[in-house]
């Protein structure tokens, strides 16, 4: 078994992942057990000027000491669930002390095993206007649309207003159920939630297109390298080419 160490950068879809993650151990190895994980959080708070400026050296450089912290406590590898701290992850810099699994792989590799052809992305406004999603779909022949303009705000201000704080409505729900309608009637044939609070506000049976649960699938993707099943990653940060 390998340690898998958590590197959040946000509450909500961290403790769904340390929980997914928990939970796959419990029904792949019997009641109680799973491979050994730690979980680092450095506020949110400190990045976000950061984010809001658009300097993502500085993130980076927080991220890589909550990696440094998870490599002192015996993680062998990390995950970071949050699409949105990959685009600050991958900026150039030196190695970081553990090998990290990449979320955006991760889904982009489900989209295409599921067949998917043209796949609608939600996440916070840095996720859906930046490289990293269009980049990993298109390498596996796979179209990436974002919401209209509108759609793009209503899904950005409900995640830093309500979902990030563990605020979950009927009334956002709807808001985000629309958005999803006119990708799928865009020709969208699934959904990527690559915010990792957005599956606990939009459940596959709620969703008008097949969900590619960001969280979740980090989330078992990590299982099946600590279990053994998968080689340990290699990616250490800085800028990646798609796989």
């Amino acid at each position: 078994m390998r340690h898998l160490g958590i590197l959040a950068h946000s509450a909500e879809g961290a403790a769904l992942c340390f929980r997914t993650f928990c939970q796959e151990g419990f029904r792949e190895l019997g009641p109680d057990d799973h491979p050994d994980v730690t979980l680092d959080l450095i506020a949110l708070a400190r990045s976000m000027p950061a984010w809001e400026a658009g300097d993502h050296d500085p993130i980076r450089a927080t991220l890589a000491e909550s990696v440094r912290r998870l490599a002192a406590a015996g993680a062998d590898f990390f995950v970071c669930p949050d699409n949105t701290a990959h685009i600050a992850l991958e900026r150039p810099g030196g190695d970081l002390p553990l090998p990290g699994l990449h979320i955006a792989q991760v889904v982009a590799g489900r989209a295409a095993r599921d067949g998917r052809r043209r796949v609608g992305v939600l996440g916070t406004r840095y996720t859906m206007d930046g490289p990293v999603y269009p980049r990993e779909l298109a390498a596996r022949g796979i179209a990436a649309e974002v919401p209209d303009a509108a759609g793009r705000d209503t899904v950005h201000r409900i995640i830093f207003e309500e979902l990030v704080n563990g605020v979950f409505t009927e009334e956002s729900r709807r808001e985000y159920v629309r958005v999803i309608e006119d990708l799928a009637e865009r020709g969208c044939d699934a959904v990527a939630l690559v915010c990792t609070e957005i599956p606990l506000l939009v459940t596959p049976d709620v969703s008008p297109l097949p969900t590619l649960d960001s969280t979740r699938l980090l989330a078992r993707a990590a299982f099946d390298v600590a279990a053994g099943r998968d080689p340990l990653p290699e990616w250490r940060g800085g800028p990646v080419s798609a796989a």
